[in-house]
């Protein structure tokens, strides 16, 4: 009985995630039909308040995105939460951390930058879909469904045992070392009208990015060993190396 629940939670959190993802990009670029996004929607605050609240909303999802994510935590939360539904249960935390950010979040009035010039703004909307593309097919090179956890329930419901790690190198992999933070970089960073509101939540999450990688590629480290430490001199963390140290 607990392997089609273990199941059906890590298919729930699944689509939440997804749902949650897709209402992100929405959110950053403050498209059309979208209730609540980074620049319209929230109520209108003093500046140092909005500030205030937007940074808390950001610090909030990196904690909880980097703290769940360790070795350690995992080791002590997998004595309350199952195994099996460990990588769901974070997932649907992480859901939860940004669907916060999208129901609190003060748009904070007054342009930073603004290109009128037509086809740079189409060149700067063409960066930022690239920039969610490379988000999505980053997850699908190291794994999509282990990485939200839907592989761990199925192993689980077939009743086999996880494979031990290997290191790769897909396709992004070979040209830098964390492409799906790069892609966030470049949809955060690429927009036409870079208001306060969306500096502040580019600027925040570029921040908590910088400082997960350092916690990631120690836990890479630890797990890959030698491997991992050669794979870091030869490439680039996030833009690739033009030349290839000898």
């Amino acid at each position: 009985m607990s392997r089609s629940v273990y199941l059906l939670f890590g298919v729930i959190a699944y689509f939440v995630f997804f749902a949650t993802f897709l209402y992100l990009i929405g959110f950053v670029g403050d498209l059309p039909g979208v209730p609540l996004t980074v620049d319209r929607g929230g109520p209108l605050v003093p500046l140092p308040s909005a500030v205030a609240i937007d940074l808390g909303l950001v610090a909030l999802f990196g904690l909880q995105h980097s703290l769940m994510a360790r070795r350690g935590f995992k080791t002590a939360w997998t004595r309350i939460v199952p195994a099996p539904v460990e990588r769901s249960t974070y997932v649907l935390f992480a859901s939860a951390a940004l669907i916060l950010m999208y129901l609190l979040w003060r748009p904070i009035p007054g342009t930073v930058w603004m290109v009128e010039n037509r086809a740079a703004a189409m060149l700067l909307w063409a960066l930022f879909a690239a920039g969610w593309l490379i988000v999505l097919l980053s997850t699908f090179l190291i794994s999509h469904f282990e990485l939200f956890g839907l592989k761990q329930v199925w192993r689980h419901m077939r009743g086999t045992a996880a494979s031990e790690p290997v290191f790769r190198q897909p396709f992004f992999y070979r040209l830098v070392r964390h492409p799906l933070y790069a892609g966030f970089f470049i949809a955060f960073w690429a927009t036409p009208h870079m208001t306060l509101g969306h500096l502040v939540l580019a600027g925040g999450m570029s921040v908590y990015m910088l400082i997960a990688i350092r916690f990631e590629e120690r836990d890479l480290v630890t797990m890959f060993g030698p491997q991992y430490e050669e794979y870091r001199g030869k490439v680039g963390m996030l833009t690739p190396r033009l030349r290839r140290p000898t």
